[in-house]
């Protein structure tokens, strides 16, 4: 068990500051920010008690790949800034928690290791729709088929988010070992369309996942286009400053998809009571991002177990303590909204 608040300060006085800038910090005032860390206190936990909690298993299944818990690794850019091969580092230390890594396809020679590093664990592929499409999906469907098990589309980026603490350290998204870095607003493809989603999804055949989602209208039109699931995510609070919380949002996502499609959830997710509230409110899985980051930085693959299995222990306690003893167990009547 570790401190993720005591994790970040270290992972603080070992990266450079500009690039902690980068995975800490938000849009604009950062409001969306901080709010996805304080929206899971806007929920309380309505335990159970006298059940037989002998035996606690977190484990899951996303999408049929089984898993040691509903606790996965969201992907995230420049890992290699964090630790020396940070991908694999990372890929590693989610196989040593039993626990799915997301990649991030920037970077396809990075993702290829990943795919070939040691571990048995799950692994799904992170996807931008850049301007040159066919790359995209070329690159997609080739790194698929090294050992990515879904592909997860991020379609929250038409335009990059106005991030003041990068602007002040000058800071911009660059990886001088790619030639796919840039400037997001140059490459990114910014008309890409429900009716592209449904033409996209005709043409992978792994399973498609949309990440950033967070009303229920859209996630409807989504899985009506082939989306196997989607990932109710503001980005961190990295892009729209302002905008509902992930934790707000999931429950409508949840009543719009129904049965037809798994939800999972990201944004401000830090202890297992958060997880335990996340399911509770319909989430098949969490994704976390920067206290990964901050334990890569700190310990590499050993740092990034220690932060999942962190959370999954916190889960599985607290999943006692309201007396449930498995994940498909918990259920909307174990939380409420506060009243005050």
């Amino acid at each position: 068990m570790i401190d993720l608040e005591a994790l970040e300060a270290e992972a603080k006085r070992r990266l450079d500051p500009a690039f902690f800038d980068y995975v800490a910090g938000g849009s604009e005032a950062e409001s969306t920010l901080e709010d996805n860390e304080s929206a899971w206190n806007r929920f309380v936990l309505r335990p159970h008690v006298l059940r037989d909690v002998t035996q606690v298993r977190t484990a899951t299944t996303l999408l049929g790949n089984e898993v040691g818990s509903p606790i996965a690794v969201a992907p995230m850019a420049m890992l290699h800034q964090a630790w020396e091969k940070g991908g694999v580092a990372t890929a590693e230390g989610a196989a040593l928690a039993d626990s799915l890594f997301v990649m991030g396809l920037f970077g396809a020679g990075s993702a290829s290791e990943v795919a070939s590093a040691s571990g048995a664990s799950v692994r799904w592929l992170q996807l931008y729709m850049l301007k040159d499409r066919a790359r995209s999906v070329a690159a997609a469907q080739r790194l698929l088929a090294e050992g990515y098990s879904a592909l997860v589309l991020t379609v929250d980026v038409a335009r990059q988010g106005n991030r003041l603490r990068d602007r002040r350290n000058d800071w911009t998204f660059r990886d001088e070992r790619r030639d796919d870095a840039g400037d997001p607003n140059e490459i990114f493809d910014q008309a890409f369309s429900f009716d592209d989603l449904a033409h996209l999804c005709s043409e992978i055949e792994a399973p498609i996942v949309v990440k950033g989602v967070l009303r229920g209208d859209d996630a409807q039109q989504c899985v009506a286009a082939g989306a196997r699931a989607i990932v109710v995510s503001n980005h961190g609070g990295r892009q729209l400053d302002g905008c509902v919380a992930s934790a707000d949002a999931l429950e409508e996502v949840v009543s719009a998809v129904g049965d037809r499609a798994e939800v999972y959830v990201d944004g401000g997710v830090r202890s297992g009571t958060h997880v335990l509230k996340a399911l509770a409110l319909g989430a098949r899985a969490v994704f976390v991002g920067r206290p990964v980051m901050w334990g890569l930085s700190v310990q590499g693959a050993g740092g990034v177990h220690a932060v999942l299995e962190t959370l999954r222990s916190e889960l599985e306690r607290n999943m006692a303590l309201c007396g449930v003893t498995r994940v498909d167990e918990i259920q909307r009547d174990l939380v409420s909204r506060r009243s005050d």
